[in-house]
């Protein structure tokens, strides 16, 4: 079965099993948390939520806090003597998905 969520201002295609990255959470490692179900769906069946679909729960499991890798930027301007370099880690969590469900 798979389910499309929606967090951090995000849409995530998701099935039972999968561990996704996603923004940051606020949660202890270990814990469970629910997410935004947009639809849910399988071979012969599909719900479409209008925009959250009601009755569908998808849970999950926090598994760890941490840093996606760093990544590089450059600002110039051509004949000013302007040179900018800068890097960015973007916080996230990984978060297993651990059920789905429709009512």
């Amino acid at each position: 079965m798979l389910a499309i969520i929606r967090t951090g201002g995000k849409q995530y295609l998701v099935s039972e099993g999968d561990r996704v990255k996603i923004e940051s959470l606020v949660g202890e490692i270990g814990s469970a948390v629910s997410f935004e179900t947009l639809y849910v769906g399988d071979d012969k069946e599909a719900n479409v939520g209008v925009p959250v679909l009601a009755g569908a729960n998808v849970e999950g499991k926090i598994l760890e806090h941490d840093r996606h890798d760093k990544v590089i930027g450059i600002k110039y301007k051509p004949k000013k003597d302007y040179k900018v370099k800068f890097g960015h880690r973007q916080n996230y969590t990984e978060v297993e998905i651990t059920k789905i469900s429709v009512k």
